[in-house]
């Protein structure tokens, strides 16, 4: 059975990349030729904000102050959770070594990156938990120097229960810049802050397209699109918990795609009936978004078996993936490509944006299928380094010789050539190449 759409998305993530990127080119030349003094003319154009742009202690303490202690509870339990994770993650890459030949040994060892740059969304929302998200795993990863920019509220500042949070998660400098400003100035090392040597967290179309444009100068945790996410589920599923699921990531923005995959004909049916009446039920604001991410980008796909839905979602390669569906083992098993998996009900994409410990900084638009997540890794170098007695390197020497001749490379082969000259003046070595 072919898939049937039951709806068909009329609009792509990329459709209105339209003249992002020109304009994302023009303010990053322009902030690096000219330095803080054009950052703080586009934060005043932008930001409407003309207040301090690196927080003051005292102005973090102020701020702090202002967060509720339930609150600042919850953002601590969602702190020790993703630490928790990051640090399980980290004791995974271990430094290792190996005797290739007897006496000739190579190794690996990761090495953190000196600065990193988290950008943490404050715009429409306040991402909070992207502050903790970022900040943690940087921290847990030894990275010495760790900036977080936020967009500042005119006349307000950074949101306080951001501040809180980058602050407790371990932030070295807090940053009141937004936007392709804000990227441009952890990049270049101005105000004093220290060149990221990575930028990592979501931000709208122009932070991602200055990701983008600035990869290669520093590294990226990913090149992101709108947010996506996808729910597998048969007819043992809740439809009313299906729905509410894919109206929760559809107030992400209007261009965020959500998707439903299902062998059961009367569930969909269902689920597309009750969307639209969730989504009137929001506050204005989340209702715009949700209402244009369901009118423009959402799909329904009706499958002959969970087989050709495990396929089909695979395709798509979602960042969030939400299996509501009998026999989770065996999904967990055959799903292949997303950003992170949530099985069965009784977990939600919702718990994995906020709190259980699990990144949110995820790919999207289809890079699933070769990448994950942001975690601790991100933020390390694999390096190698290697080590020999003069008496293993001869072998390798030869090797060397005569394959760098093989391949007309003259240089490589006297580096190997004069170290067995110097080491083995005695013996004689056929170091030619044979065709």
């Amino acid at each position: 059975m072919a898939r049937d759409y039951l709806k068909k998305a009329t609009l792509t993530a990329m459709s209105d990349a339209g003249e992002t990127h020109d304009i994302v080119r023009e303010i990053l030349a322009k902030i690096e030729a000219g330095g803080d003094a054009v950052a703080l003319e586009y934060a005043a154009k932008f930001d409407r904000y003309e207040g301090s742009i690196l927080m003051s202690e005292a102005e973090i303490e102020a701020a702090c102050a202002l967060v509720p202690e339930r609150l600042k509870a919850d953002i601590r339990f969602a702190h020790d959770n993703v630490r928790r994770f990051a640090e399980t993650q980290k004791s995974t890459l271990t430094d290792v070594e190996l005797e290739i030949v007897p006496g000739f040994v190579a190794g690996q060892k990761a090495i953190p990156v000196d600065a990193a740059g988290c950008y943490v969304p404050g715009g429409r929302y306040s991402h909070i938990a992207s502050a903790i998200m970022t900040v943690t795993t940087a921290k847990v990863a030894g990275c010495r120097h760790i900036t977080a920019a936020s967009p500042p509220r005119p006349g307000v500042g950074v949101a306080p229960a951001i501040v809180y949070a980058a602050h407790i998660c371990g932030a070295d400098k807090i940053m009141a810049m937004g936007g392709v400003q804000g990227v441009a100035a952890m990049t270049y090392g101005l105000f004093g802050l220290p060149p990221a040597n990575i930028l990592v967290g979501p931000g709208n179309q122009f932070v991602a397209e200055a990701k983008r444009i600035l990869f290669g100068k520093v590294g990226i945790d990913m090149i992101a699109g709108p947010t996506d996410s996808l729910i597998l589920a048969d007819k043992s599923a809740d439809a009313h918990i299906v729905a509410t699921d894919l109206v929760s990531q559809a107030e992400h923005g209007y261009n965020s795609p959500v998707w439903l995959v299902t062998d059961d004909r009367a569930l969909a049916e269902k689920v597309m009936e009750m969307v639209p009446e969730l989504i009137e039920d929001l506050p204005e604001l989340n209702r715009e978004n949700a209402f244009a991410a369901w009118r423009d980008y959402a799909e329904v796909i009706l499958c002959a078996d969970r087989e050709e839905m495990a396929v089909c979602s695979d395709d798509y390669a979602p960042e969030h993936l939400t299996v509501q569906a009998e026999d989770l083992d065996w999904w967990l098993e055959r799903l292949t490509c997303y950003g992170s998996l949530f099985l069965g009900e009784e977990t939600t994409v919702s718990y994995g944006d906020k709190a259980t410990g699990t990144n949110h900084v995820l790919p999207t638009s289809g890079a699933a299928s070769y990448t994950g997540g942001l975690s601790v890794h991100k933020y390390m170098k694999i390096v190698t380094w290697q080590r020999s007695t003069r008496e293993a390197s001869k072998g390798v020497a030869e090797a060397t010789a005569r394959i760098s001749r093989l391949e007309g490379m003259e240089g490589h082969a006297r580096a190997a050539d004069v170290r067995l000259a110097k080491y083995f003046p005695d013996e004689t070595f056929d170091l030619t190449a044979d065709e």
